[in-house]
């Protein structure tokens, strides 16, 4: 995993090379490589997993009278399969880097090789002869690519931060980013970058960029099919491809290890992973994260039924893993707010985030690459808005059905009344309309695609910026398995019935993987990830917001009103902020992240 920036048609001197390749410095510390021609420029900065020594970039090719230049962020995971095609048809190789597959499969087959791809990637190649810049993303969006159009040019960068160096860029922020930042976030509309002159590539789409003009294409979307198999036959087919993508993602020439958690998913991967290291006589490095105090304050609900700590020893006894708990406490989520939000660029999932930028960390002191669980329950239909059905039954997105009370903080006049009564519905109906569904489908076969489509278009894409930005803040490469394309797929055309065996969350992966996991993990019921429940952490929070309701010259005085902040002190909402993951500690949080945000990018609000 790696950095990558790019400018074409825009002003560019060496300290702003310097500048846009530091702010990428922490997703690609081993490495760095400019490549300079005419009006263009393009950064690499490089974690080295795959051939460290060969897999230099930016890499240059010619073919056929074109001469081609890449800048890739990514894995690809079937990298061995598309260089024995292209060697087929006359390729040579000088390394084993899947960079250099990359670059010759464009060269060979241009926009086209897409569809060979499996992987998770942000890449640009720069046509020489053409003068045409090709941008592409992955089809799950597991890696980021954002953009700004200025001045008939374009400015590319794997993060947000790096763009906002160029002075072409103001850290503006309209009406659409306060409605993003306060009526949808920590989630974000796909294709909004929240700053006024940032887009965001989506994920499945390409672009050419060319004679000042920006064309995008979507070449990859969930659709949908009749499904054939039997009950057993869809579980067989099941377990091959969660085994073989969590296989094929293990390739690495550094150390790796699995997130374990002693959930379902984290479980699954980790059992796959320690039988394949048992076969080369090594054990598998795991992690856990826990939080100091919550065997003293947790107490069981309704979304959180259970603690991690008597699973994740069970599953580490199991599989006789090399096991490391990383333990933390409430100073340390408290202290890297801003770490965080400088991590996303944007207000987070508050603990949520400062939580996984700390375990991060730690895991890196061990490891430089690690396979985690995230996109399982959108794609096997475990969350609980999934088999719920009242919640199902409800138009909106069922994470956020809380605009009025968003926009309560928001002071009189900031956003048009008409914008916060439609702008969240707006975003949902456009994303229910362009779903893929057969015409034969039944009301309750629609309503699980409709919500399949809402969750792996929204909710994962926040999981998934969480994943990338608090994993490389810290150098370290994250896959996750459950995001192969090929299983989201198969199993979008997977009937209701199938998915939900036995009346149980994800329980047609469950029975697949039934060999993999003792009793007790297997039908452990879901818990998401951990947080904590420690009273300290909301006093820091609480004191932290309690001094910036007192001070008129912090930032976030200019959208929020005071009284809003008080009475969030003070009581507690019945609907979380965002899921089941943001209740009070976290909504505080996400306003202190509002306001570090607003202060430490010095955003503009143009209303």
């Amino acid at each position: 995993m790696c950095g990558i920036a790019g400018m074409v048609n825009v002003p560019f001197d060496s300290e702003l090379i310097r500048q846009m390749l530091q702010s990428m410095q922490r997703r690609g510390p081993d490495d760095r490589g400019v490549f300079l021609e005419g009006n263009l420029c393009l950064m690499h900065q490089r974690l080295s997993i795959i051939d460290p020594e060969k897999g230099k970039q930016p890499m240059t090719y010619s073919f056929k009278g074109e001469t081609y230049t890449i800048i890739y962020n990514g894995e690809l995971y079937n990298s061995d399969e598309i260089r024995s095609k292209l060697q087929v048809l006359g390729h040579r190789f000088e390394s084993h880097s899947d960079t250099e597959v990359l670059l010759h499969a464009y060269a060979q087959w241009s926009s086209d090789c897409l569809e060979f791809l499996n992987g998770i990637y942000g890449f640009a190649i720069w046509e020489h002869k053409q003068e045409r810049l090709f941008l592409a993303r992955d089809r799950m969006g597991v890696k980021p690519l954002f953009y700004s159009l200025k001045n008939n040019g374009i400015i590319f960068a794997s993060e947000i931060k790096t763009i906002l160096h160029h002075p072409f860029v103001l850290p503006q922020v309209d009406q659409i980013g306060i409605a993003e930042i306060l009526l949808i976030g920590p989630g974000r509309t796909p294709g909004y970058g929240v700053f006024r002159d940032i887009k965001e590539l989506e994920p499945g789409h390409f672009a050419y960029f060319q004679c000042n003009k920006l064309e995008c294409w979507q070449y990859w979307k969930l659709k949908d099919r009749e499904h054939r198999e039997s009950f057993e036959e869809t579980a067989d087919h099941v377990r091959m491809l969660v085994v073989d993508a969590i296989r094929r993602q293990m390739v690495s020439d550094v150390p790796l290890g699995t997130f374990l958690s002693g959930g379902l998913d984290s479980s699954i991967i980790t059992s796959v992973c320690a039988k394949e290291f048992r076969l080369r006589n090594g054990r598998l490095p795991t992690f856990s994260v826990g939080y100091v105090n919550n065997e003293r304050y947790f107490t069981p609900g309704k979304f959180q039924p259970n603690s991690d700590e008597a699973y994740i020893k069970i599953m580490s006894d199991y599989l006789d893993t090399e096991h490391h708990n990383v333990l933390l406490d409430s100073d340390a989520l408290f202290n890297q707010i801003e770490a965080a939000t400088i991590a996303r660029d944007l207000p987070g999932m508050a603990d949520v985030d400062t939580s996984l930028l700390c375990f991060c960390k730690e895991i890196r002191k061990d490891v430089k690459m690690a396979l985690s669980g995230e996109c399982a329950d959108e794609i096997f239909g475990g969350y609980p808005w999934y088999r719920d059905p009242d919640i199902r039954a409800k138009e909106g997105f069922p994470w956020s059905q809380n605009a009025d009370y968003r926009a309560s903080f928001l002071h009189s006049g900031l956003l048009p009344e008409k914008v916060i009564q439609t702008y969240v519905m707006d975003r949902y109906n456009e994303t229910i309309s362009a779903c893929d569904i057969l015409p034969s489908a039944s009301p309750v076969e629609r309503r699980m695609k409709e919500m399949t489509n809402l969750n792996i278009r929204w909710f994962m894409q926040t999981l998934l910026d969480r994943k990338d930005r608090m994993s490389m803040y810290n150098s370290l490469e994250v896959r996750v398995p459950f995001c192969d394309h090929r299983i989201a797929e198969y199993l979008y055309g997977v009937p209701w019935e199938f998915k939900d065996y036995q009346g149980r969350e994800k329980g047609l992966l469950r029975h697949a993987m039934r060999e993999y996991l003792p009793e007790e993990v297997l039908y452990r019921k879901k818990s998401p990830y951990p947080k904590t429940y420690d009273p300290r952490y909301l006093n820091l929070v609480t004191c932290r917001l309690e001094h910036i309701i007192a001070d008129n010259t912090e930032p976030i005085h200019q959208l929020i009103r005071k009284d809003a902040l008080v009475t969030l002190l003070n009581e507690e909402h019945p609907w979380p902020w965002y899921g089941q993951l943001m209740r009070k500690p976290q909504t505080i949080a996400y306003m202190l992240q509002l306001n570090q945000w607003l202060k430490t990018y010095n955003v503009q609000l143009i209303l």
